[in-house]
């Protein structure tokens, strides 16, 4: 099974380089539009395009996917809200686990029904610990799975579940305050996360300053995600990275 995306994560960890995502939502973004979007992109410092939604109708992801591969040669790892996103165009997929709730739909059916399509797929997978931290809305993954984000006056609950995660084989901890967070995650919560696992950090939701991203990096992210900001202001990244 290919690591290739994963040890590049983990080697820019122990290097201190810290690493830049943009989410790109096929249900907010039409293909017709992902011309200038990535044009925009490959202009950036971005190493990853994160290609997922909430609520991406079934077919939308594999052509936009494809699409964005003819336009760039930045590694596209998937984001999925469920099964139905998975497509053999990308070069990994997250494979994650929503452990902040107590949904078993979120917690291991949707990763049931995807088994058929992954044990035979050239998708890099990449276990994910996937915590929804509160961030200021009721965000899209809050209605979808039907569970509550643990809030961000309990960082002792949010830590203890990110070394769970890490006991539990996860590779990687996705802290997301959700698309369209009014709040990103808090730093010192970034920072005691940080302090108490080995494995890497993805933080997301909310970010949409330079100092918002040099904080997130500052207490320990190691890979920040721009998603809402992007799809305001294509030339964000010139402001902000």
């Amino acid at each position: 099974m290919k690591k290739h995306i994963i040890e590049y994560i983990k080697n820019s960890k122990q290097k201190g380089e810290k690493l830049i995502a943009v989410l790109l939502d096929p249900d907010k973004i039409s293909i017709d539009e992902l011309l200038s979007n990535i044009i925009a992109i490959n202009k950036t410092k971005v190493n990853f395009i994160f290609v997922g939604g909430s609520t991406v109708a079934n077919g939308l992801t594999e052509p936009f996917v494809r699409q964005i591969k003819k336009l760039s040669s930045i590694p596209v790892i998937l984001f999925p809200g469920d099964h139905s996103q998975l497509t053999e165009e990308a070069d990994a997929v997250l494979f994650l686990s929503l452990l902040s709730g107590r949904n078993p739909e979120f917690l291991i059916e949707q990763q049931i029904k995807s088994v058929d399509f992954l044990k035979g797929t050239s998708l890099e997978i990449i276990p994910t610990g996937y915590l929804l931290i509160e961030g200021g809305i009721e965000t899209s993954v809050q209605k979808v799975s039907k569970t509550t984000p643990i809030s961000q006056s309990n960082p002792e609950e949010i830590l203890n579940t990110s070394i769970a995660a890490e006991y539990l084989g996860k590779q990687i901890i996705y802290l997301e305050a959700g698309s369209g967070a009014t709040k990103p995650v808090n730093p010192k919560i970034i920072r005691s996360v940080s302090n108490n696992i080995d494995i890497p950090i993805i933080v997301g939701g909310g970010i949409r300053t330079k100092q918002q991203l040099e904080s997130a990096f500052d207490n320990g992210a190691d890979l920040v995600v721009i998603g809402t900001a992007f799809e305001n202001n294509s030339e964000i990244f010139n402001t902000i990275v």
